[in-house]
This record gives C-alpha cells, sequence and structure tokens, in this order.
C-alpha cells in the first residue's frame, strides 16, 4: 500500500505532500491544476518513462517520494538489492529526474537500477487510465485480462504448454535443418570427423604444451643450470676435494655454522650459548636445500635424444593449434564441442526418422496442454462475462451483456509452418496457447454483439473497464490501484454508481481516483485537492486535505461551479449523505454476502485492517 507521496519540482506542482487513505482516497481540482502530475508522479515511481519536459520550468529537477506499506514481496525485492526498510517496516522509494533528463532511482535508501522500481510497481501498484482502455481493445491484453482472471486454473497448463512448444520447436527446427541442408551438413561431418581424427592421433594432453615449453628449456640449458646448481650446493655443503677442506674457506656454509656453534659452545657463556638453538634452525635450513640442489642435479639430464624428442612433441602439437585453438586445452575443448555437433549431423534416413516419431511425440503432448489451457480458459470466461455484467447493470447500463470469447485460431497461409492438431484441426500453436480472446459488447436488447472497438462508446468503455476490475479484485495481488479519470464521458446515474463500485472495490484494495465528478468525489475516504495559484507570475499548484466543510465547497464547485450559493452547497451535502447510506448498505451487504462470496473465490484482506 502506498502511504505518502511527495512531489517536488513536477510540472505545475512545486512541492506537495499527499497522504493517501488504506481505502479511497480521490484527486479533484480544477482543469490545468495539475492532477495528471499526481498521476505522472505514480508512474515515475512505478518505473516509468523519465521526461526532461516534466521538470518544472526553473527547477534543477523534478523529485518524486513514496512511502509503501511493504508486502512480503517487496520485501524480499528490498532484501535482494540491499534496500533497508524504515523502523516502523515501510519502504521509501525516491526517482529523480533531472533538468537535462537524467535519471535516477533509490529504494530504501540504497541507489538502483529503475527497472527495480518497476519490479516493485508490479507487486505494489496499478495504474488504470484512459491508455488502459485503449490497450482493452487490443486482442492480446484481451487473452491476458481472462489469464489474469482465471489464475492457476489458466496458469498451470499453460506453463505446461509452453515448455513442450519450446522444445517441439526446437526438435522441429532440426528436422528441417538436417532435410533442407543435407549436402551442406554432409560436408560439415566429413570435416569434423577429419579434425577429430587429426587430433586423436595427436593424443595432446591437457596441459601439455606448457609443460613441453618447461622441459625444452631445461633440456637446451642444461649445462649451465647444472653449473649453477654445483656452485650453490658447494657454497653451501663445501667443496668435493680433500685438498679444499684444509682450510675454514672449504668448509661451506654448513661448516661454518658448525664451527661457530662449536666455538659458541666451547666458550662457557650461558648469553653465547643462548644463540645456539638459532643457529641449529639456520643449519637445518640450510640442509634441506643443500639436500634439494643435490636432487636437482641428479635429475637433471643433457640428454640430447631427449630434446629431439620433446621439440618433435612440440611440433606436433603446434600443428593442432594452428588449426582449432590457441593452446592444447583450446584443442581438446574444440574436439568436445565437435563430437557434440555431430551428433546432430546425422541426416541418415534412420536419424530422420526418429526425429520426426519425437516432433509428432511432442506435437500429442502440446495439443493434450492447448486443449487443457482453452478448457480453463472458456470456464472462466463464463464467469467473467457473468460477473462483469452484473456490475454493468448497476452502472446503468442495465441491458448490456458483455461476452467474453474463446475461439481456435486456425492455422493458414504461412501460420501452417507453427501448427498443432487438436481434436483433428490445425491450430495456430502461439507462445500464449492456441486461442483468440474477444471481448463483445451487446449494449442493448436485441441488439447483436460487438468487439468493443466497435460497439462501446467512451463513456460504456470506462464502464466496462471498471466493472471488468471489480470482477478482478479478488484475483488481483496488487493492493494499490490507481484510476486515471476512467469515469471521462459519464455523468448522472452512471456516474453514482461508479463512485459506488470504486468504493466496494476500495473494500479489497487501496484506490487512487483522478475524477473532475463529483459522483465520485462524494465517496472518498479521504479527498484531496489540486489548487493552483499566481505568485509573482509563475503558476504553482499545491495539494492539500479537505475537511468536512471544505469538501462541500468542494463538491459544490464539482456541481457546475456552484460553492457560493446555498443551493450548492445543499445539493453537495445530499450528495455526500447519499454517498455515505450507500456505503453502509454496501458494508451490510457484504456482511451477509461473505459466504457466499467466499465460496465462489477467496477474498483478499481489507486494506483498512
Amino acid at each position: 500500500m502506498l502511504a505518502e507521496m511527495r512531489i517536488q519540482g513536477l510540472g505545475v506542482i512545486d512541492d506537495a505532500t499527499l497522504e493517501l487513505d488504506p481505502g479511497l482516497t480521490v484527486l479533484t481540482g480544477e482543469t490545468g491544476a495539475g492532477k495528471t502530475m499526481v498521476v505522472t508522479g505514480l508512474s515515475l515511481l512505478g518505473g516509468g518513462r523519465a521526461e526532461a519536459s516534466r521538470v518544472a520550468e526553473g527547477a534543477r529537477r523534478a523529485v518524486v517520494e513514496g512511502r509503501f506499506t511493504a508486502g512480503e514481496q517487496a520485501l524480499v525485492l528490498a532484501e535482494e538489492v540491499g534496500a533497508e526498510p524504515d523502523d516502523d517496516g515501510t519502504l521509501i522509494a525516491v526517482r529523480t529526474v533531472s533538468a537535462d533528463g537524467r535519471s535516477r532511482a533509490h529504494l530504501g535508501g540504497r541507489s538502483v537500477p529503475v527497472g527495480v522500481l518497476g519490479r516493485l510497481s508490479e507487486a505494489s501498484l496499478a495504474v488504470h487510465g484512459q491508455n488502459d482502455q485503449l490497450r482493452l481493445l487490443r486482442p492480446a491484453d484481451q487473452r491476458a485480462l481472462l489469464d489474469r482472471y482465471a489464475g492457476d486454473a489458466v496458469g498451470k497448463p499453460l506453463a505446461a504448454y509452453r515448455e513442450v512448444r519450446a522444445e517441439w520447436q526446437r526438435v522441429s527446427a532440426e528436422l528441417v535443418e538436417r532435410r533442407d541442408g543435407a549436402r551442406r551438413l554432409a560436408q560439415e561431418a566429413d570435416m569434423l570427423r577429419h579434425g577429430l581424427t587429426e587430433i586423436e592421433a595427436v593424443d595432446p594432453q591437457p596441459g601439455e604444451d606448457r609443460e613441453l615449453v618447461e622441459q625444452a628449456r631445461r633440456l637446451a640449458a642444461a649445462d649451465d643450470l647444472r653449473e649453477a646448481a654445483s656452485a650453490a650446493r658447494a657454497a653451501l655443503a663445501g667443496a668435493d676435494d680433500a685438498a679444499s677442506m684444509t682450510d675454514a674457506g672449504g668448509l661451506g656454509a654448513l661448516g661454518l655454522i658448525g664451527e661457530a656453534r662449536h666455538r659458541l659452545a666451547a666458550a662457557g657463556d650461558p648469553e653465547l650459548a643462548a644463540l645456539d638453538p638459532r643457529l641449529g634452525e639456520a643449519l637445518a635450513v640450510l640442509d634441506d636445500v643443500a639436500g634439494e640442489l643435490s636432487g636437482y642435479l641428479d635429475r637433471l639430464d643433457a640428454d640430447p635424444e631427449r630434446l629431439a624428442v620433446v621439440l618433435s612433441r612440440q611440433a606436433e602439437l603446434k600443428a593442432l593449434t594452428r588449426k582449432y585453438a590457441a593452446d592444447t586445452d583450446g584443442v581438446l575443448a574444440w574436439a568436445e564441442q565437435a563430437r557434440e555437433r555431430l551428433e546432430h549431423l546425422d541426416t541418415s534416413d534412420e536419424a530422420l526418422a526418429a526425429l520426426a516419431a519425437r516432433r509428432n511425440e511432442l506435437a500429442g503432448e502440446l495439443a493434450g496442454h492447448a486443449a487443457a489451457v482453452t478448457a480453463a480458459r472458456a470456464e472462466a470466461a463464463t464467469r467473467l462475462a457473468a460477473e462483469t455484467t452484473a456490475e454493468l447493470s448497476g452502472l446503468a447500463m442495465r441491458d448490456a451483456t458483455l461476452q467474453v470469447g474463446v475461439s481456435p485460431r486456425a492455422a493458414t497461409g504461412p501460420d501452417a509452418a507453427d501448427a498443432v492438431l487438436v481434436d483433428g484441426v490445425a491450430l495456430v500453436a502461439g507462445a500464449d496457447g492456441v486461442d483468440e480472446v474477444e471481448l463483445r459488447l451487446v449494449p442493448h436488447a436485441g441488439s447483436s454483439p460487438q468487439p468493443l472497438h466497435k460497439g462501446a462508446s467512451g463513456g460504456e468503455l470506462s464502464r466496462v473497464m471498471l466493472a471488468l476490475e471489480v470482477a478482478l479484485a479478488g484475483a488481483d495481488p496488487v493492493p494499490t490501484m490507481v484510476f486515471d479519470e476512467v469515469d471521462a464521458g459519464v455523468g448522472g446515474r452512471a456516474a453514482v454508481e461508479i463512485g459506488r463500485r470504486l468504493a466496494r472495490l476500495a473494500a479489497r484494495h487501496q484506490v487512487i481516483v483522478v475524477t473532475h465528478l463529483p459522483q465520485v468525489a462524494a465517496y472518498a475516504d479521504r479527498h484531496l485537492v489540486v489548487h493552483k495559484a499566481g505568485e509573482g507570475g509563475v503558476t504553482r499548484s499545491r495539494v492539500r486535505t479537505l475537511a468536512e466543510s471544505d469538501r462541500i465547497v468542494e463538491l459544490a464547485r464539482m456541481l457546475a461551479g456552484l460553492d457560493d450559493t446555498d443551493t450548492g452547497r445543499a445539493h453537495a451535502e445530499e450528495l455526500l449523505a447519499s454517498a455515505r447510506a450507500h456505503r453502509e448498505a454496501d458494508r451490510a451487504g457484504a456482511g451477509t454476502g461473505a459466504a457466499a462470496t467466499s465460496r465462489r473465490r477467496p477474498r483478499k484482506a481489507s486494506a483498512k485492517a
């Protein structure tokens, strides 16, 4: 839920803080006052596109800050990006747009990509505006709306369908490739087999080229290495011939240390004797080094024949690395990839028959999943149509009926390539199934069903969308719903019923509505008004929360500008009283009908709880 929102430097809004109700919050104001900027701010918080033109003239940047009462999904997201909730468990999201168009996002005090706010919005916020009405006219969006309503009943078989479809497409593409490119694939297979034969004949080992380089270096410099190691060993252990042992210089480092220990021990001084252990440690280290040098000299090979063998092996490996990779490890990796590729280049009749059989097997599985998706959609379509039609009846469209059609899409022409047989009929196996979903409106008794884009006026389309949202309320997990003038083009009794439906929707969701209709505004739990004022030749807007007496004045203004007349105020008071009566009646009805509602579909906890 969105508890609070602050806007600075956005459009005509200089600095405004909106405290939002858990139930129904309405936002009103004169045309041009800046109501749209509030929706723009909500869109920015949801990761929407940032435009420099939205920054107030003369301002360096626009800032929108929202405080969300975080649900489980939002908290998981916060932990994932390292954001810190406040002590009260709320999450603060901030979006900044500079005058040059650059945008930054923060969540829980941490700088995050804008996409993170988009993910937060998916779990917390849904903005519905007049653009959504246009999207409602597109077949793909109509199908998505039905799937959203159906929930797991469609979601689970659809997920299985997509998994099988991906494998079916892969096998089908491989079969076409093998059949159509048999000559090319045969040539490629011959090249790969030749390479593998050449590599297997040499039989390179991992890291062998590096080891051979080191061996060749030692063999080529064996005399120099032997001289260096021998001199070092003599310096440690002393000379080997007896003549050089007659003086202390022939003893070497080990003999000298031994002599030093002997002299310290003979002195009889405890302080000098205390140095003996340290000399013993040095003696042990030097003795180890001398032993390793002796071993090195024993292993050192100056055999010219061995050097020739190493150089010959290096030449064999270089012949491979020139063709296949930079080193022997790369050559071995190429060989492994070549073996895997060969498995898919078999163009024999047996291999093609096996692939065709696998494709047909997958097509059968796909048809079964597609049929399950279609059946679930058809069942959900019947329920959605009935619930939406019932809502339309209460929205001054008493004789209107909404139909939700689910029909298979036949595969013809180019679509035949992606066809699957379902109950003997070739259908297009799209990513979302084989169905086309169409919303059709019967505006009054006796009229024929028409697609929404043909059969609904602007006002009717607004009411259809609201009726659908009310029907979807129990299936929609988003806690906050924003409606931007979805009541455009309606008035009179229909406007009253729209307000009443929005109030009912607010029993399950936090609902924020931008409206120009007093009949809708009268149902609000919290009423905010955007008002503009000129200061120093510059127009700026602010937002304030209305007290009860101020609500009457604002409703009277909305009633054709009657705020300064007793008649207008009386009408506004009557409108408020009527809205209260409707809400009390709806709440009482909700209490008595709760059991029936829970049997139809589990309800979400009230946003006020």
